[in-house]
């Protein structure tokens, strides 16, 4: 085992700046850890601040989609890409915030599985067409969320949400990175 949190040698800033420090330790206070996925970016805190600033925005922003429709987004997305970090880390959301650890299980396996409302089954067939062929996205699509009661805002959301995970998948995948321990422990 190594500490660090990817197969890549590069290490945290040392000393964090006052505001970076203040940040993980909001994390620690409110998670019990740092995720490995700050502790990865922080060898660059204009990256790290960029990627926490659009994850935020994106999972804990204004939206009418729900915190738990994000993190099924998320899980979603990971699992066609096999992301093992986005995986453990947003299926333990998922379970934390549904108070449902069975659906967490489901969303990480097949999310076809999970008993989910017609709006919710709509919003992952679409995460999961951006994420397998966004190119071929058409109004049709973006019209069924519309019919299930999703505005354009919506749409709009679930997209940037489906396509951040894509892009963090594909750099924890391919830079090896791991979960914390903590995560599969959570809300079992």
């Amino acid at each position: 085992m190594t500490d660090q949190p990817t197969a890549l040698d590069l290490p945290m800033v040392d000393p964090l700046p006052h505001d970076t420090q203040k940040y993980f330790d909001i994390c620690t206070e409110k998670l019990g850890m740092i995720p490995n996925v700050l502790k990865a970016y922080a060898f660059d805190i204009e990256k790290l601040n960029t990627f926490t600033a659009m994850y935020n925005e994106l999972m804990l922003g204004q939206s009418s989609l729900t915190k738990l429709e994000r993190e099924m987004i998320a899980v979603a997305v990971s699992s066609i890409n096999k992301c093992y970090y986005c995986l453990t880390a947003h299926g333990a959301a998922v379970r934390a915030l549904s108070g449902d650890p069975v659906l967490g299980e489901q969303m990480v396996m097949n999310w076809r599985v999970a008993d989910l409302t017609p709006k919710q089954h709509a919003m992952l067939l679409f995460a999961e067409q951006i994420t397998l062929a966004s190119h071929r996205v058409e109004e049709v699509d973006r019209q069924s969320l519309r019919d299930v009661g999703f505005s354009d805002r919506d749409v709009w959301d679930i997209i940037s949400v489906a396509a951040f995970f894509n892009m963090s998948n594909r750099v924890a995948s391919a830079s090896a990175m791991l979960p914390n321990a903590e995560y599969h422990a959570q809300a079992r």
